[in-house]
């Protein structure tokens, strides 16, 4: 896959201050409505680290999916070291250069991307989701577990589907998405490229039974696979057996 095109300073910036006004020019450059076509893979993505380890190493998987069936097209990941500190609203200078490079492993340009994190639900609205995108300048969604910013407007009704508006500041800035039955909402919002209602629709498409999106689901096996298994290559899958069953 040919690189993107990313300046230096958007992935390693040399101080918190320079960080933060490069979330703020690269904010500028968001599209917060559709602006893809057909969709035919998926990509999830997630990273996996200790924010203890002394080796600053991160884990960082993309799982590329067929839609509609969603079935895995392919794994891929990254081992790197972290350069930049961990600094709660601005992971994705932490995270991002592993998945920018876990990306370009991919064999094929993904349509959709969906990431384990928020988009522009974020302090700067930049958050990880969204900095992946735009340096990407791939349709994504941030889809988190938790709340960084924001309040729900109200508890998402128990079905699947239902959701209410994320709020701050008087602003809508994801969603509160109820994706299973007696389970805890997930945070949707805007990566990239994408309509809040789109990114809504597009996480229920890919929802099989569980909290999570089947997308950032595997990767977040995938990424957690790599770190204990301390390697960035997955094994290759058992070949399937040419002998009939037997009765």
């Amino acid at each position: 896959m040919t690189r993107p095109r990313i300046a230096r300073e958007w992935l390693y910036p040399e101080s918190i201050p320079a960080a933060s006004e490069t979330q703020r020019l690269l904010a500028q450059r968001v599209v917060t409505e559709d602006a893809f076509d057909e969709v035919r893979t998926v990509a999830g993505a997630d990273i996996s680290h200790n924010i203890r380890d002394p080796q600053a190493m991160v884990y960082a998987a993309m799982v590329l999916l067929e839609w509609p069936g969603l079935e895995v097209r392919e794994r891929v990941g990254v081992r790197t070291r972290a350069d930049f500190p961990y600094v709660p609203g601005y992971l994705g200078f932490r995270e991002c250069p592993s998945l920018v490079a876990a990306y370009e492993r991919l064999p094929a340009v993904p349509d959709l991307i969906i990431v384990d994190g928020h988009g522009i639900s974020h302090p700067r609205g930049f958050g990880i989701a969204t900095h992946l995108g735009v340096l990407l300048d791939r349709p994504t969604i941030g889809v988190a577990k938790s709340i960084l910013v924001g309040t729900p407007a109200g508890e998402p009704g128990p079905e699947p589907g239902d959701h209410v508006p994320l709020v701050w500041r008087g602003r809508t800035i994801g969603a509160a998405l109820r994706t299973k039955r007696r389970v805890s909402p997930v945070y949707v919002s805007i990566g990239h490229r994408i309509s809040l209602p789109t990114a809504i629709e597009w996480v229920m498409r890919t929802v099989r039974g569980y909290r999570l999106p089947e997308p950032t689901r595997q990767a977040h096996l995938a990424a957690n696979l790599l770190r204990r298994e301390q390697t960035d290559v997955f094994p290759a899958p058992a070949p399937r057996s040419t002998h009939p069953r037997s009765r």
